[in-house]
């Protein structure tokens, strides 16, 4: 199965244990809108915390492309605040794993 094949899993059953299941050990998301970082432990929490607010709803999930470096999705979700962002992730890839996210998102509602 491969990462973006897990991720969707992740969504579909709103488990975030699939999704923590695809971020290496050396995980990094990066927050530009703030220039700070996070690694897997709390990329963890904050996966369980959306997965299981139901007001969080990811939709038209797509890849855009994916090899055994990078895969690049996006998809549209809304939050519980009643926004609704357009989100472009690119995920860098590691032994099979996402070690690193950037993301850029436009507010649409």
């Amino acid at each position: 199965m491969g990462v973006y094949e897990l991720l969707m899993k992740a969504i579909e059953e709103r488990d975030a244990r699939h999704y923590i299941e695809a971020l290496h050990e050396d995980y990094e998301f990066v927050r530009h809108q703030t220039g700070t970082t996070m690694g897997k432990s709390k990329m963890s929490e904050m996966m369980a915390a959306m997965m299981a607010n139901e007001d969080v709803v990811i939709k038209e999930p797509r890849c855009i492309y994916e090899n055994d470096e990078i895969l690049v999705e996006h998809s549209v979700m809304d939050f519980p605040d009643g926004t609704t962002e357009a989100v472009m992730a690119v995920h860098t890839k590691k032994d099979g794993k996402i070690v690193r996210t950037e993301t850029g998102a436009t507010l649409i509602q």
